[in-house]
């Protein structure tokens, strides 16, 4: 079974220490490597989708979160207020959409402007308990890729399909395996969902009422206002009818204030849980008091779509280390291509190339200790895609021999055209690997 704990470790991705606290990891260069790379596609992924990208602090002030409804309905998995004085206190997020919805507000809006569309890689912050966390996967320090698009009620089904488009195209880009789609509806639910089975040592470190609880205590924790998850309820089916996307509904797992679309994962394990999610929230705006003057000069409520393409940073990594074995693809994977001189005579021609294939966009090193079949096997067990070996002949001539790291050997190229080949399989994100 592949654990994305024990390849973390080996390919030095990440690291958990007592000092920095449980459930907050920190992301080692090789594993901040590929993760900038994904936060760059996301980037302009998004900017192409008509998203202004914003940046907003990770805490607010309890006021912020009370009038959100998130210290009514969200309480046991926030962490406590920090006081600053009697009436000064802050709280670490655990959502993005308070701070997002003051974006909107931030000024008087038109229904010109709209749909708005704001996005966020931002920190947030769950207060979970240490028996349910793991790796990268559970979590108290949340990196999330985080979008919300205000619309007039009419374009909110042709948003939720777009949006679906949009996680499709990101899923497939990625290489993210989707186990099932569901609609998360409000209700009580007859049992733990799948993703909240644990083990046994697991279950008596959580306390048990966060999996059982009664009818009374399901209700709620959602927002009481029924024709509202109608209506809501009501425009993500059609727009998963539209979009022909197959889903099992889920009474329970909505969130508080709305219904969602969860796109699910499913690890080497077995176990199941959400990576993705569309969510149609009529809640926010009437908190807020959210509104843009329609064309007939009327003041009118936008709907808040909140949709993450592919949910946190660290759920998205636990699960693309376990799919691909530690083996991104080339267009993410932490070094793109290792150099590797023959004998001390190629250091400065691998040098070269090891500089210009730096200077064209590409993350690469110089292998220079060691026999060349023990530097050869690092490469490989290190997962790095290309290995460029130089030696005498190659020096000479200008040329390198490429290796992939399945073992395969491309024939010797010159230097530039090697380069320019392993560029055109970056750029395309292809996972062709011998171009």
């Amino acid at each position: 079974m592949v654990d994305h704990r024990r390849l973390g470790r080996e390919l030095e991705l990440f690291h958990s220490d007592p000092l920095s606290g449980a459930g907050l990891p920190i992301w080692l260069p090789a594993g901040a490597a590929a993760r900038h790379a994904v936060e760059e596609y996301l980037y302009e992924r998004q900017r192409r989708a008509g998203y202004q990208h914003v940046v907003s602090p990770p805490l607010g002030k309890r006021q912020l979160f009370e009038l959100s409804g998130h210290a009514a309905h969200f309480g046991d998995d926030m962490f406590p207020p920090m006081a600053l004085s009697a009436d000064d206190e802050l709280v670490l997020r655990p959502s993005l959409c308070p701070h997002h919805a003051l974006v909107f507000a931030a000024r008087g809006r038109s229904y010109r402007e709209l749909p708005l569309r704001v996005a966020e890689l931002g920190g947030m912050f769950r207060a979970e308990r240490s028996g349910v966390l793991s790796g990268l996967s559970r979590v108290r320090a949340i990196s999330l890729n985080d979008g919300h698009t205000f619309c007039a009620p009419e374009q909110v089904v042709d948003e939720v399909c777009r949006e679906l488009e949009l996680i499709r195209q990101a899923h497939v880009d990625l290489g993210v395996r989707v186990s099932g789609v569901r609609l998360s509806l409000r209700g009580e639910r007859a049992e733990p969902p799948r993703r909240l089975r644990r083990t046994a040592e697991e279950e008596q470190a959580e306390p048990p009422r966060r999996l059982r609880r009664t009818a009374k205590e399901e209700q709620e924790k959602f927002v009481d206002d029924p024709p509202m998850w109608q209506r809501a309820s009501d425009v993500l089916r059609e727009a998963l009818r539209r979009t022909g996307v197959r889903y099992d509904e889920a009474p329970g797992e909505a969130a508080f204030y709305g219904p969602k679309i969860d796109i699910q994962v499913r690890d080497d394990a077995g176990r199941e849980q959400t990576l993705s999610t569309v969510q149609v929230d009529y809640d926010k705006p009437r908190r807020f008091g959210l509104s843009y003057v329609a064309a007939d000069g009327s003041r009118r409520e936008p709907v808040m779509v909140h949709r993450s393409l592919v949910g946190s940073m660290e759920r998205l990594f636990a699960h693309l280390i376990e799919v691909h074995g530690g083996a991104f693809p080339a267009w993410y994977a932490p070094v793109q291509l290792a150099v590797l001189p023959v004998s001390a005579d190629q250091d400065d021609a691998a040098a070269r190339l090891c500089r210009d294939a730096v200077e064209a966009g590409l993350r690469a090193e110089v292998a220079a200790e060691g026999s060349l079949g023990a530097r050869i096997r690092e490469a490989a067990v290190r997962k790095v895609p290309y290995a460029a070996v130089i030696g005498p002949r190659e020096a000479a001539s200008g040329q390198v021999a490429v290796r992939l790291r399945d073992g395969r050997e491309l024939p010797p190229l010159p230097a530039a055209a090697a380069l320019d080949r392993i560029l055109g399989v970056v750029k395309s994100r292809s996972s062709d690997l011998s171009g």
